[in-house]
């Protein structure tokens, strides 16, 4: 046995790397083993003759030698960076848990070292008791206990704390975990874990008691505890479970109360946990609350764009109100919601990008607080470049269009906002764009940068139901982001020409009782410079009788409708840029074939003929909901729609008069004659308002309203475009302008009569909770409550009488299915004619649009 001499390396950087390596700091000890046999001088620079290692149990000494980086015949100095170095790869390899380094021999200027090393355990096997098989399984996995991973004295501490928290998180607050490791025998260096975990009773909190509280009360203090909640017989929505860092969390938010009411100096003296005899625990939460303030003076200073009190308008805080640091911060800083109303919203939305604006305490004088609100206005600041990346499929001019941002115009919050929100819009893409803001203060510049991920274009749509004794059913084709120019390019299919924004789209209904054919396409931007779209539709129906008594059809009786339609829409710019105007004219042929159909006031009813459908629609909307087309979460829509024939009958000067005594062919002559030109007027309203309650919980408040009218009281009624309501809403292929209005928790159309109403309402409320928006498939829940009906005329509207149901649901879309859906829904009221209330029904919805 030859003499070694330990060799000093330095201390700090051996106990770094030690803490690096998560190994115990006492496995490599700073210390020389001195002989009087070998001497060397410190700091020289020796060569490197060669080194051995020890202690090797799996690795070969060459693999080793590997890792160290160290090449025999280099120069290196004792103690010196190089040795430093090897030792730290070592560690840095994870596989040892010591390395200590010997000086074995010095020939001349030759050295000859040997390096000691432990290797790490690995794991072969890990066995849990105390839980269940799945659990153990379960942990296994979380912990990441795989066979073959280095066993280390940071990895049982770990696994031990978080199997510990776990439980105490679920409420086990006395949980155990005791953990061992064996050696295996069955390999080398390998050692097999047994962990027992001992949970023990859930602990529930008995009482939670305050102590020192005047402004507020107990009860409305435990309301202010989210997390944290008392025991009580019948509590099931939120357990009584101790959760250390929620009840921190409870805590910030009692005294953020506190300080909403004007005590900005109240604290959280002492909180103790107590245990009971029944296992149960006690929460003791001594604060002192202070005095209260309020608003002293509110001064502005720096403001030169705007006056004292123009500002005030959004900061709405007047001397001696309660002081209110969140108030305060909201209405110079913002609320986080797109609209909010406050001063660097206002500077922001006027090309003050490099602006800032902050409030100071400048004064407290007893009970009065004078905060000096400091603003640096700056110079504004234009937009020097706008890019749009994702896009592989829709052409930038598609986008850029959309956008309220272009270079050269001043910087402004809001319409960045409205440019997500077109852009959600148009419902090619994710919703969660968040553009990229790249301010250059020396050019008082911008850049914006949205970033897009596109989402397909184009839907498969299938719709089914059951109504009018058959099972309905819809094939469509959307093409949403479709390029007529391309049409012609062979290239351009992939699989079909796309990008440029507009829409295709051909649908087949049929069932046994009717086939519906159609096409429509729409140009949104007709010329390509203005928000200006063109829109038209030709579509084709054939609808048979069918016999309620007998379940039969018979084909020998039919109605078709032949129709077109054309369109324009123009997005205004006044009184805002939500509202568009809208104008249609649509033309219909309906064709009787030995049919019965009911026209006029009377009975009378025409079998056979040509009845002539020629309208003009206007309509005004405003829609400033977003940024999704699919989950709102903010905004409005809006619409007054009028549609109308010309009042043939006013000015034909026909005689309206039926002749007595005619013959059922002189009959059918003289009423096809009669409404060969159907004519009426039709008016309707509708709304809705988004209200986010919370993040990715939104209340969809609706109401609708719709008239069917008449210019001559001889000729009544018209047969066509009629309020069908009750049901699912989905539309079952008939083309003659009827209104299908959903009301869940009724059976289709049911709840007007069987020609349809000439009045509905409808009022809704909807609560909605998103699951998820990623492009994939955006999913959400809802619950919903619903009223309404249909009235034949003004001498049965009564809107008090209405038809209620609520009931819950959820929605899938899927770009490439649309939305697909399912309603459980309970009808409180019977249908007409009937005793019984409607009760539960189930509506599914296919491919119907929001």
């Amino acid at each position: 046995m030859y003499n070694k001499l330990f060799l000093v390396v330095v201390f700090f950087a051996v106990s770094a790397i030690s803490r690096a390596q998560e190994t115990p700091k006492d496995t490599i000890q700073p210390n020389t083993k001195v002989t009087s046999k070998i001497d060397y001088e410190r700091g020289k620079e020796y060569i490197l003759g060669g080194f051995t290692v020890t202690g090797l149990q799996k690795f070969t000494e060459s693999t080793v030698k590997v890792y160290t980086g160290l090449i025999e015949g280099q120069p290196i100095k004792l103690p010196g960076d190089k040795l430093t170095s090897a030792i730290k790869k070592l560690y840095e390899s994870k596989q040892f848990s010591a390395v200590d380094v010997y000086l074995s021999k010095i020939d001349g200027t030759t050295v000859y070292l040997q390096f000691d090393v432990i290797e790490l355990p690995k794991l072969n096997n890990t066995t849990i008791t105390g839980v269940s098989r799945s659990k153990s399984k379960e942990l296994i996995k979380e912990t990441e206990l795989k066979r073959g991973v280095q066993v280390t004295d940071n990895l049982i501490v770990t696994t031990r704390n978080y199997i510990t928290k776990k439980y105490t998180d679920k409420g086990f607050l006395k949980t155990k975990v005791s953990l061992n490791t064996k050696k295996d025998t069955t390999d080398t260096n390998t050692v097999n874990m047994f962990i027992h975990i001992d949970k023990g009773d859930r602990i529930k909190i008995k009482n939670i008691d305050f102590v020192g509280n005047k402004a507020l009360s107990e009860g409305k203090l435990r309301g202010l505890m989210k997390n944290t909640k008392e025991k009580f017989l019948g509590r099931f929505w939120k357990s009584s479970k101790y959760i250390e860092d929620d009840f921190k969390e409870d805590l910030e938010n009692v005294l953020e109360r506190y300080s909403e009411l004007g005590f900005r100096d109240a604290r959280i003296l002492n909180n103790q946990l107590t245990w009971n005899e029944d296992n149960t625990i006690n929460l003791e939460i001594e604060l002192e609350e202070g005095r209260q303030y309020r608003f002293g003076d509110i001064l502005f200073v720096g403001n030169k764009k705007y006056t004292d009190d123009f500002l005030n308008q959004f900061l709405k805080i007047e001397k001696g109100d309660v002081y209110n640091g969140k108030v305060l911060k909201e209405r110079i800083s913002g609320d986080g919601t797109p609209d909010s109303q406050d001063i660097q919203t206002l500077y922001h939305n006027n090309g003050y990008l490099f602006s800032s604006v902050n409030a100071v305490e400048t004064q407290v004088k007893n009970d009065s607080i004078t905060v000096e609100i400091r603003i640096r206005e700056d110079e504004p600041a234009t937009i020097r470049k706008v890019t749009v990346v994702g896009n592989d499929k829709t052409n930038d001019h598609v986008i850029y269009r959309e956008l309220r941002v272009k270079p050269g115009d001043l910087f402004s919050r809001q319409n960045i906002i409205r440019s997500i929100r077109e852009i959600g819009q148009l419902g090619f893409f994710d919703t969660n764009v968040v553009p990229d803001v790249k301010p250059d203060y020396q050019n008082k510049t911008a850049d914006i940068e949205f970033a897009v991920v596109e989402k397909g274009g184009s839907q498969i749509e299938l719709q089914g139901g059951f109504g009018g004794g058959s099972f309905i059913g819809t094939l469509g084709l959307s093409f949403n982001n479709f390029s007529v120019r391309n049409i012609f390019n062979k290239d351009a299919y992939t699989p079909l020409p796309m990008g440029d924004g507009q829409s295709l789209s051909l649908r087949l209904q049929a069932s046994r009782t009717n086939n519906t054919y159609s096409l429509s396409f729409t140009e949104p931007w007709l010329g390509g410079k203005k928000p200006q779209s063109l829109s038209f539709s030709i579509y084709f129906s054939n609808q048979y009788r069918f016999d309620f008594r007998t379940n039969t059809v018979d084909r020998g009786q039919s109605l078709g409708i032949l129709g077109a339609s054309v369109g324009l829409a123009k997005r205004l710019q006044w009184p805002d840029d939500f509202f568009t105007l809208s104008q249609n004219v649509s033309y219909q042929r309906i064709a009787l074939d030995n049919f019965p159909y009911r026209v006029g006031n009377s009975n009378s009813v025409l079998s056979n003929g040509d009845l002539n459908n020629l309208s003009y629609t206007v309509s005004l909307s405003r829609n400033s909901a977003g940024p999704s087309l699919i989950f709102p979460t903010y905004g409005s829509e809006f619409s007054l729609r009028a549609k109308a024939t010309f009042p043939y009958s006013l000015v034909n000067g026909k005689d309206l008069t039926e002749p007595s005594n005619l013959t059922n062919d002189e009959r059918q002559d003289f009423l096809a004659d009669r409404y060969k030109w159907l004519e009426y007027y039709k008016l309707s309203a509708k709304g809705k308002w988004y209200t986010a309650l919370a993040n990715k919980l939104v209340l969809m408040s609706n109401f609708e309203l719709g008239y069917l009218g008449s210019y001559n009281s001889d000729l009544g009624l018209t047969p066509v475009e009629r309020y069908f309501v009750g049901g699912d809403g989905i539309a079952q292929g008939q083309l003659d302008g009827r209104e299908i209005v959903g009301l869940r928790g009724y059976a289709n159309n049911q709840i007007s009569s069987v020609e349809g109403g000439s009045i509905y309402n409808k009022f809704q409320l909807e609560l909605r909770y998103s699951i998820t928006d990623k492009p994939s498939a955006s999913i959400y829940t809802l619950g919903f409550l619903e009223a309404g009906n249909a009235y034949d005329n003004f001498s049965t509207f009564n809107p008090f009488e209405l038809k209620r149901s609520a009931g819950l649901g959820v929605r899938i879309f899927m770009p490439a299915f649309g939305l697909l859906g399912i309603d459980f829904a309970h009808g409180f009221d019977p249908l007409p004619g009937q005793t019984e209330k409607s009760g539960w029904q189930t509506h599914f919805i296919i491919g119907r649009q929001f």
